[in-house]
């Protein structure tokens, strides 16, 4: 097939730019690695709270948010999911008595996600585990200088996706 070109081929007009073979290998090798991890941090955070990845990292931004609360909307855009499965992520973490909704007082449409002290508990209990996880699988396997190297590649291609342009069509916006 054409994308496994080995050689950088200048396109012709209309062709894609095929990645190379060293290409596709650290492409693979980022792909491989991001979801092993992923489904790793998962994993260590249903065993010790019964939770996913996603909603320890929800607990987190409320836990690091003035008053613990924060308005769904912004919830949504820091986590980078739809405000369908932020509504849904929520409703799960108040049945479980960690989180509760208010509504915002200066937008009747508005509501704030509070972490409640039984959420804050929760969250002080999985955090020395998860660190655990998080340094077993990625800081204690790299040296200060490859941490550093890829913190800033990950830095620029975190702000090479992120849309400059308003009304962007963003799912954490829908």
């Amino acid at each position: 097939m054409e994308y496994m070109n080995t050689a950088p081929i200048p396109p012709s007009a209309g062709e894609p730019r095929w990645l190379t073979t060293e290409e596709q290998r650290v492409w693979r090798s980022y792909i491989e690695a991001a979801t092993l991890l992923e489904d790793h941090l998962d994993r260590q955070l249903q065993r010790d709270a019964g939770m996913p990845h996603v909603y320890y990292g929800l607990l987190v931004k409320l836990a690091e948010s003035p008053r613990r609360r924060l308005r769904m909307t912004e919830l949504a855009r820091y986590a980078k999911i739809t405000r369908s499965r932020l509504s849904h992520a929520v409703a799960r973490l108040e049945k479980n008595g960690w989180v509760r909704r208010e509504d915002c007082p200066s937008d009747k449409r508005g509501q704030f996600a509070i972490l409640t002290d039984e959420g804050y508990e929760v969250l002080r209990r999985t955090a020395p585990g998860h660190v655990d996880a998080v340094r077993q699988a990625v800081f204690d396997r790299l040296t200060p200088e490859q941490q550093k190297s890829l913190g800033e590649i990950m830095r620029i291609v975190a702000e090479g996706l992120q849309p400059r342009e308003a009304g962007a069509d963003l799912p954490w916006l829908r």
